[in-house]
């Protein structure tokens, strides 16, 4: 059995149990931008439930083109109106460098890619960024409320990061 097929099973049991849909717009009125890893779980790691956030992720939890598209139909559209942002420690986009991971793109496909990886050294400036890159967007209609923090994949604890570095 494949493990999608194993999933398609935990499916099956899932549905026994599930309550039905949930309100379109998420209740409090918040979006979550967060890395793809593993081993960040969102809604335990914040106390929510179905419902409550839009949850968006990624490589990083960076926020790039796809993300404002996102960010901004959350909110425009659907009513949200902080963004909340989780990098971690441990990302696998600071195990190596824009350089390295063009190089073996095109070693491999013998192309280059249109956009970056996003890799970075130090999480907190990757956070600083992320942030930036929401205020400063004209699409993003909410940038008063937007906060940034470092989940540590050793405790478990969120660290806020400070907008700026002298603050920190």
């Amino acid at each position: 059995m494949s493990v999608i097929d194993e999933l398609l099973e935990h499916n099956h049991e899932y549905v026994a149990s599930y309550t039905g849909d949930k309100p379109l717009r998420p209740s409090k009125r918040l979006a979550v931008v967060a890395c793809m890893d593993s081993r960040l779980d969102i809604f335990a790691m914040l106390g929510l439930d179905l419902g409550e956030a839009h949850i968006i992720r990624n490589a990083g939890g960076v926020i790039t083109d796809d993300v404002i598209r996102s960010l901004t139909i959350s909110q425009r559209m659907l009513g949200t109106e902080a963004i909340l942002l989780i990098h971690h420690t441990n990302c696998g986009l600071s195990t190596f460098t824009e350089d390295e991971f063009d190089e073996r793109l095109l070693a491999e496909t013998g192309a280059r890619a249109h956009w970056k990886a996003e890799s970075f050294r130090d999480v907190d400036v990757s956070v600083r960024e992320s942030i930036r890159r929401i205020t400063q967007s004209p699409f993003v209609a909410h940038t008063d409320n937007v906060r940034g923090f470092v989940f540590d994949v050793e405790t478990g604890e969120l660290r806020e990061v400070s907008r700026t570095a002298d603050a920190a």
